[in-house]
């Protein structure tokens, strides 16, 4: 674990498969934005198993980790600490070292979804569908359950994901209906509706968009759009992409390893869009 402090400060982002990762960009925009000329972001392709010895090697110069898939569940026992959001999901995605070399675990999906959905107007819903039954989605039920008023109803494709989308529901105090993944054409109808799913999953979904679509929060970011968010927005419905989560969950955790706020929202979207068009 980092212990001690040096001018020179390392962030990284870790998961596998990694190399698609916008992260990076985002994370070198916002120091170089900040004046932050001694801070460096970089990747690293980790799973379960290398996640131990990757984190034993860590020096003093370590301030903080973004995680993604597989390890937001695998980093927690190596942690000191976890927050309060974070545990009620069981899923990290943020790791903040200390001076000493504490290494507190937090989960900015939750808030970063919030702050999505209100910069595109969405502050309050009626009721919601998930697509999907991951780590992101609980993320994304946690997130609902802050917002919504009424019913959360999630799709899932296994009796094992839905016992565990009912536990999450019981431990947020949301209202929790699960529904087989059969029936998932019926979530295009809800108010506010979230995809969690991999690229590809929702594509035989987009014909059963309905002809007044509410809003969509599609979390991938590559390929975009996805077919269901492309038969969205042509319909008139309202799109939230994979991009504003992934911008809104960085400027948290830019702040959070930093210790600086406000992290550059405007010149980070910029970054990230620029870099997708590139690809």
């Amino acid at each position: 674990m980092p212990a001690g402090a040096t001018d020179t400060r390392r962030a990284a982002v870790l998961g596998s498969p990694i190399a698609h990762s916008l992260s990076p960009v985002l994370h070198r925009t916002a120091y170089a934005e900040m004046g932050l000329a001694d801070w460096t972001y970089d990747r690293f392709d980790v799973d379960e198993e290398a996640l131990p010895g990757f984190f034993g090697q860590l020096g003093p110069e370590w301030a903080g980790l973004s995680l993604t898939m597989p390890l937001k569940r695998a980093v927690m026992p190596l942690l000191d600490e976890v927050s309060a959001t974070a545990a009620a999901v069981d899923a990290v995605n943020t790791v903040v070292f200390s001076a000493d070399g504490h290494a507190t675990g937090d989960n900015t999906d939750i808030p970063g979804i919030v702050a999505a959905l209100r910069e595109h107007g969405v502050e309050k819903a009626e009721s919601a569908a998930i697509l999907g039954a991951g780590a992101t989605a609980s993320s994304a039920l946690a997130a609902l359950a802050r917002i919504c008023t009424g019913e959360i109803t999630v799709y899932v494709r296994s009796r094992t994901r839905a016992a565990e989308m009912r536990g999450w529901g019981e431990k947020l105090d949301a209202e929790v209906r699960v529904v087989d993944w059969a029936r998932a054409a019926e979530a295009l109808r809800a108010p506010l509706v979230v995809a969690t799913t991999p690229a590809g999953a929702t594509d035989a979904l987009a014909a059963a968009v309905p002809g007044r679509p509410s809003t969509l929060f599609d979390v991938l970011y590559e390929p975009w759009p996805t077919a269901l968010a492309a038969r969205w927005a042509a319909y008139g419905g309202a799109v939230v992409s994979g991009l504003d989560l992934l911008l809104h969950q960085a400027v948290l955790q830019v702040e959070q390893m930093t210790g600086r706020s406000p992290a550059p929202l405007a010149a980070m979207r910029i970054a990230g869009e620029r870099a997708l068009a590139q690809r």
